[in-house]
Formats: C-alpha cells, structure tokens, sequence
C-alpha cells in the first residue's frame, strides 16, 4: 500500500471541479462562435442573393431592392471577392458602405402631379437623397425613372419614345431629366406665381414660427437672388405691425437673428398681455357657491363678484359701435334699443289687402314726353358709345325736359343724390329768386369731386308737358350735367314707382296719375335754322349713302400739313444710302431684335403690393385703332398674350401727323420700381460739341424703344389691358421707369467710339457733323456700320443729309452758330398776356428754353415771377413790360458762334 501525501490529496479531490470550469468556458466559446458566425452570414447574405439573382439572369431583383432602389448601388460585386488580407483603404470603404447601409432611404414616387409645391419639394427630396448617396451621374436619371408611376410613368415613355425615334441620346443626368419635368409638369408662370405669393406672404394672425416656417419653405421654392439684407426685409415685412416696429430697433443683420429676435418679441408681448387676459377669466369664470357652515369659519380670501361699473374700465380700452361712449360694448350699451320678433298667440288670420290699381279706380294714366322748344342752353356732353342690338335705355340715366319760366331745361331723376339740385349758371339765366338755406352743408359728389359747402337755395316752377305742374326746393350747386336734377327727396314727396325696363317713373300728384318717360339718346331738338349759316359738315353715315346713291357731290377737305415730309437727299449720298439700305426699312422686321448687352430689366421693391387697373373706356373708334396696333404687335413678335398677376391700362396718344400712338399707363407699376440713376445728357453739353463743323447729317431711328429687349423673366411685370384682353411686352414700350435711362446706355454702348468727335447722341436723334465733304461720308458710313451691326433701323424720311444746316432738339445748327427755332418764334410773338398762373409758367418754361439768346434773361424775367409769388396771380405793369421786352429779345435773337474749346477763352466782361 502507497501511502499518499496530504498534498496529493487535495489535487485530487479538486480535479471534478476544474474540469466543470473548463467545460463551461467551452460551451460559452462556441455559443460565441455561432453567434459571430450568424452576423457573418446575415452580412454576407445580399451579396450572396445577387449573385445568385446574376446567375440566373432573373429581371427582377430581391424583395429588399425592390423595396429600396439603391440596393444595387449598395452591394457591389468586388465585394464578394473581399477577403482577411484587404489593405486599410478597402476597410474604411467597406465601413463607410456598411455606415450608409444601416439607412433605407428611398425616392418617393412621383405620379405626376401639377401642383408646382408639391412637385418642388420632390426635387428637394431627390436631391437630397441622391447627395447622400452619392449615385453616380450617369445613373441619377434611369434610377429616379423607376420611382415613375400612372401619369409620370406614360409620360417618361414617351419621352423615352420620341428620342429614340429622333436620334437623340438618352437622358441620363438628373438636371436634364429635371429640365425636362419642370416642362410639362409645371405651368409656365408657375416663378411669377410663386415670386407673388412671397411678395404677398404675410404673418397676419400666424404664430411667428408658422410664419417663418412658410417663409423659408417659399425661399425654398422660389429662386431668390436676394442678398441677406434683402432676405431680413423681406422676413421682418411680413411680420406683424408691432414685431417689426421692435425688430427695427435691434436692426438684425442675417435672418436666423431677425428669427430668434421675432420669437423674443413674441414671448414677450404673450407675456405682457397674459395677467390682463388672466384676470378677465378669473372674473368671468368666477361664480358665487352656496353658503356652508364651514365658509364661517374658512381662512379663504373673499372671492364675492363685485357688480359691473362702467367708470372703473381701463381708459381708451372698449368703446361701444352704438352710442360711441369708452367702457362697454355695443351688446350691453344702455341706451340700445332692443328688437326683437313677437309671436302672435291670437289665432286671428290676416288677410292681404292690395292697392287698388288705376283700372280698377276707373283713371287714366297721364303719359308725359318731353317738352318741345329751345333749349336755354347747350353744352357738349361726352356720351356712350351706341351698341347695335342694346336697348338705349340699359346704361342711361333719366334724362327728359321741362319748362321753367318759359324756357326748356333739361332734368335727370337721379335715385342716388339725396338733394334736389339746380345749376347755378340756369338760375342766373332764369333769373330765379335766390335765398339763403336754413342748414347749410358740405356736398362732395358734384363739380369734380370738390368738396362744396351748400349755403343757397331757390324755389323751382316747373311743368312738363303743360299736365304736371309742380314746384319743390332746389340747392344751387356748380354743374353741367343738367339744369335741373330730381333726387331722393323729390322721389320721396311724391311717392314715385320706377319702372327700370322702361326707365319711367310713375306716380299720383292732385290726384292724377303721371307717367315720365326718358328722351331718346339719338333725339335732338329741331330749331330754326333760316336766319342761321349751315354747318357745312357731313357725318360718315351719310357720305356712304350718298356715294351709294351714285350722287354727284363735292367734298372741302382739310387736310393738315405734315412737318414729316421726306427731305430732298443730295446725289453725293444716293449711293451710300442704296448701298446701306437694309438700315433703312419701310417698316421694323417682323421678329424679335437681337439680344444684347443691355436689356430693360425692371427690378420691383420687395414686399410691395403688385398693382391691378382696369383697362380704360374709350369711343369705339378709338377701341378699333387699339386693337388694330394690338393685332400688328402681336404679328411682329413684340406682344404677347399674358397670366401676369399685375397689370395696368394701355391708352392712345396723338402724335404731330395725326395719327395714334399706343402707351400704356405705367404709373402704378412704376411706383414700385427701383430707379437707376444712368445719366441723361444735357444740351448745352451737347450743343457744345459741335464747335465750327459745316457739313451735317441727322438720323432718326425708327420706334426706338421697340428695337429693345425686355430682359427675359421680367416680361410679366410690363402687362397690360385692353377690352380684348391682357398682354405683356417682349420689347421695351413707352412710358417705363428707366427705359429712357435703358435707351440711353445702348445707343452710349453702340456709338461710343465715335461720341464727342463727329457724333451726338440724344436718344433716338444721331447728329453726324464734321468739317468737309469727304469726311462727312466717311464718318456718316462708320455710323452706318455701327447700326447695321447693332441691327438699329432708321426712318429715311425723317433723316437730312449733308446740310450745311440742320434742325436738332429746338435749335438751328449751322456753320455759322446756333439760332432760335423760326417755329418757336412765331408762338413767342403770338403768345397772349397771360391771365393765370398757369400761363405765366408756359410762357416762362419756353422763354427759359431759350435764355442764353437773351442776355440778361433772370433780371428781365424778374418781374414775371414776382406777379405769381406766393400762390397768388397779381398782373402788374412791371410784369406787363417785363413781358413786351423778353417777346421782342426773342422775336430778334441773335446766331451764337459754337465756342472752340481749342482756342484761348477771354472775358469781355466780369460780374459781381
């Protein structure tokens, strides 16, 4: 027997216990192991589907790529051949797929919907997504197609469709697909729309962050180009009243402080208006409990209502819409009067009882016309125009005559002027007994809108028809319209009935039953004409019947002499303009001009309200010529047919030969315009230049506005009405802010190497001028040159060639110096003693026009401005004879020598 040691001993009694251990960390080893192996294969698993998916040339992709389209650009096939022993690049890619694949992020689809929001904020989603993703570009377009479904997805085949058919290339970059897109799903003045609703956002009962919310989403949508200033104004306008008196106090400087500043003054304001509001609602909610025996002996304040006084409201808080007094509302005013419905309880029926007509009555209704004879005075009066088919009565007012003292007048019923009214020139006339009124008032419906203040009265008699016969009280008011006019009053008294069909009025006066009916508009009043001269005119009507009658008639025509008559050209320049003609055009090409350098742009001050006029009223006549330039217009290109939100009226203006030019009213859009300040160039300036040339020649370009481009993207803002319609301009028209200064910079731009030395340029006049013959053609073929280049078209019958004198801006220019225009003369020695303000200032507007003729001209015009200072109109014999010596100066002015700034300047005489 082996005896064992202690030691020994215990190793084996501690041998199970080891072994337990061992095997537990075994097992815990392997579950570790499974589990490393089950993430590996999770992991794997993608790349394992898709190549199998390749394998078997399936069409369609694994549940998860179909749900997600960037699953292919995930899981790439290198992948699949990675392995322990890829470098640290490799790692940090495969992390950063990994990092990206832990978000499904997916294109939305699109089903091609024209609502431009919800279109735009798709482009941002895409956009986003495709930035996060980093897709490459020549994949953006087929894989946002995918995302195509009902509408969009037919109108992607379609596209797909007609550029495989026209040779074209596939579209496979995200911008061309989005061009595309914004042009069939979008409307075509969805930016004006959208420019509109941000110019008229505002926060109006909207929290700030509601406000700022819908403010950034539309700066989103709409491509601003406004700098961060501009972005803070446009914020802070359209805050509340009282946010933004605040906020220009703090003056922010990017728009997250003019947010968080907005937010401030919120809370604050909230928090200032919250004890007041507080305390109302404690009052009012506030009702009287039961008394308990415990509320004896209760420590709780006192919360007894206290009764309603008037007295103790806050001063300048409610004020009642009823009595006008501080301290109540309209519903509990004291002094209201209460309405209300009573319901009948008796039973009783009630019978309708009628009035009983005049047939009935067994009367006969007196219908009374105008009175016959002559008038006691005649005015011209602008009328509606006739339309065929329309009943002359729709659009008058009641217009008949009567007799007052003898005389035939003209009265008008009027149901809106609450007076009775009589022209103050017919009372004269009528010499009508005047007396003072008993209660004077003001009146601010006659006479042009002037406020009038009524303090005269008279008793009127008049009749119609010798059958009614009445007399009623009249106020004396300044007018034209009328002699006599019936208002409400005279309606009231006598109890009248209107007929609106007919335009009569019907009533009961001594008991007999009147009828008024109206005049005729196209009736006029045959007077004896055979002590009277005829008027040997002839209407338009009756020309074609005659010469349909094939009568044999003799016309006066008078037909007025043109200043535009084609100026005789010398031989010398025959063949330059022949072989320049294209410059000279009978009439502009009937398509765009070129777009230049410069274009009108019309830049509106932000925030402001776009305008909205309604077209003008004007004769039929005029209306045709309008539309005929509107049509003409139109052909050429210049027009265009327009959904502007803003627009104004267009209008005719006569031009020196007769005939019409069409301008449109652009005061409204102009007051919300941001001038440039490009400088227009003065005359004096100008005339200076010329110095001692001989030889000159003048062009006159042919409607030169309309040989300007609008710049693109602002044509809406030029729009305008008509009867026919709305239209905006592509070319640049008249009566634009800054279009002078536009017009101006081009022609500076075109002729600038030729400006100063043998060329001035004053808007669509060209002045050519040089010292001999030979020079002259050269520089006036340099000019031609120019235009031709510039595509600028000139009217040949108003240019002059090669004069040794020519008429530019007001003056003669000749070798010899600088004269009065003869024209301008003949006004000055025909012009009348002024009796007004007014004409003081016409005469002094074109005396000064010419004052460096006159020597000494502010001491002799002295005494011509004295007569009107201060507001008031005194003719004095200073001013009388201050007048006879600036006529006669200006009848004989002298020819000024052009200064040559090459010579040395003396002084012949000093002042002062």
């Amino acid at each position: 027997m082996v005896r064992k040691t202690r030691s020994q001993q215990h190793v084996e009694d501690d041998t199970p216990a080891t072994q337990q251990s061992v095997n537990d960390l075994h097992a815990q080893l392997t579950t570790l192991t499974a589990a490393v192996a089950a993430l590996t294969a999770q992991q794997a698993a993608p790349a394992t589907r898709n190549h199998r998916n390749n394998q078997l040339s399936t069409r369609g992709s694994s549940d998860d790529e179909d749900a997600n389209p960037f699953a292919s650009l995930r899981h790439q096939p290198r992948r699949q051949q990675h392995n322990i022993n890829n470098d640290s690049g490799s790692d940090e890619e495969d992390n950063d797929n990994a990092w990206k694949s832990c978000f499904k992020l997916e294109i939305p689809e699109f089903k091609g919907s024209i609502v431009a929001e919800e279109l735009l904020d798709w482009f941002v989603t895409v956009e986003e997504i495709l930035e996060f993703k980093e897709v490459p570009l020549d994949r953006c377009a087929p894989l946002i197609a995918a995302r195509f479904r009902d509408r969009a997805a037919a109108w992607w085949s379609q596209i797909k469709t007609i550029r495989a058919r026209e040779g074209k290339s596939k579209i496979i970059s995200w911008s061309k697909l989005k061009h595309e897109m914004q042009k069939f799903f979008l409307p075509y003045n969805h930016e004006q729309l959208m420019f509109q609703k941000l110019q008229n956002l505002r926060q109006g009962s909207r929290s700030v962050d509601d406000y700022s919310t819908e403010f950034f989403r539309m700066i989103s949508r709409v491509e601003v180009r406004d700098t961060e200033q501009q972005l803070v104004m446009r914020f802070v306008g359209g805050l509340r009243q009282q946010i933004q008196h605040t906020l220009n106090l703090f003056q922010p400087q990017t728009i997250s402080e003019a947010h968080q500043q907005a937010l401030t003054v919120e809370a604050q304001n909230r928090s200032n208006s919250q004890p007041w509001n507080a305390s109302r609602q404690t009052r009012q909610n506030t009702t009287p409990s039961p008394a308990t025996p415990s509320d004896a002996t209760s420590s709780k304040p006192d919360t007894t209502i206290v009764p309603y006084d008037p007295s103790k409201q806050r001063p300048g808080g409610l004020r009642c819409f009823s009595c006008g007094e501080l301290g109540h509302r309209q519903s509990a005013c004291p002094t209201r009067n209460r309405r209300g419905l009573l319901l009948d309880t008796t039973g009783r029926d009630v019978e309708v009882v009628y009035d009983e007509s005049p047939e009935e009555l067994g009367e006969t209704n007196e219908e009374l016309e105008a009175d016959e004879g002559t008038l006691l005075m005649m005015r011209r009066t602008c009328l509606s125009p006739k339309i065929a088919n329309e009943n002359p009565q729709r659009k008058n007012l009641f217009s008949s005559r009567c007799t007052i003292n003898g005389k035939v007048c003209v009265f008008i019923i009027d149901s809106g002027s609450s007076e009775n009214v009589i022209a103050e020139s017919a009372v004269h006339k009528l010499d009508l007994t005047i007396e003072q009124h008993p209660s004077p008032y003001k009146l601010g419906w006659l006479h042009q809108g002037n406020e009038l203040i009524i303090t005269r009265r008279t008793l009127v008699q008049f009749s119609v028809v010798d059958a009614y016969r009445d007399e009623i009280y009249c106020d004396l008011v300044p007018m034209d319209a009328c002699h006599l006019l019936l208002g409400r009053p005279w309606e009231f008294d006598r109890r009248v009935i209107h007929d609106g069909f007919l335009n009569t009025y019907t009533f009961r006066f001594n008991d007999r039953t009147f009828t008024l009916k109206p005049t005729i508009p196209s009736s006029v009043i045959t007077t004896p004409t055979e002590a009277q001269n005829p008027v040997l005119l002839l209407r338009p009507t009756e020309l074609k019947e005659a010469l349909h009658a094939a009568e044999q008639i003799v016309l006066l025509l008078a037909v007025p002499s043109s200043s535009f008559a084609g100026h005789e050209i010398p031989d010398t320049y025959k063949p330059l303009l022949t072989e320049f003609g294209d410059v000279f055009p009978v009439d502009l090409p009937s398509q765009l001009p070129p777009l230049r350098n410069i274009q009108h742009r019309i830049d509106l001050i932000p925030d402001a309200s776009l305008p909205n006029r309604s077209h003008y009223r004007m004769s039929p006549s005029e209306h045709e010529e309008l539309r005929r330039q509107v049509e003409e217009l139109v052909a050429k290109g210049f027009l265009r047919e327009s959904l502007s939100p803003c627009a104004v009226p267009a209008l005719l203006i006569p031009k020196k030969d007769g005939s019409w030019r069409m301008c449109v009213d652009s005061r409204a859009i102009n007051k919300i315009t941001v001038r440039y300040r490009f400088p227009i160039p003065r005359l004096d300036d100008l005339l200076d230049q010329i110095g001692t040339a001989t030889v000159f020649s003048k062009l006159d370009l042919k409607s030169g506005y309309h040989q300007i481009r609008i710049r693109p993207g602002d044509e809406w803002k030029t729009a305008f009405k008509t009867r026919e319609g709305l239209f905006e301009w592509l070319v640049m028209p008249f009566g634009l802010s800054n279009a002078p200064s536009t017009f101006m910079r081009v022609m500076n731009e075109a002729l600038r190497p030729f400006i100063g030395k043998f060329v001035v340029v004053y808007f669509d006049d060209i002045l050519i001028f040089s010292k001999s013959l030979d020079d002259h053609l050269q520089h006036l073929r340099d000019v031609l040159l120019i235009l031709r280049r510039e595509q600028l078209f000139a009217t040949l019958k108003k240019c002059e060639f090669g004069s040794p004198q020519i008429h530019f801006l007001g003056y003669i220019v000749s070798s010899q110096g600088l004269a009065v225009d003869p024209s301008k003369v003949v006004a000055i020695q025909t012009w009348p003693i002024p009796k007004t303000i007014s004409d003081v200032r016409s005469f002094h507007g074109l005396a000064s026009f010419y004052r460096r003729f006159v020597a000494q001209f502010s001491s002799l015009m002295a005494p011509l401005t004295d007569c009107i200072r201060n507001g008031s109109f005194s003719w004095t014999p200073e001013a009388s004879a201050a007048f006879t010596i600036i006529k006669e100066k200006l009848s004989s002015a002298p020819v000024l020598a052009l200064p040559d700034f090459n010579m040395v300047f003396e002084f012949d005489k000093i002042l002062g």
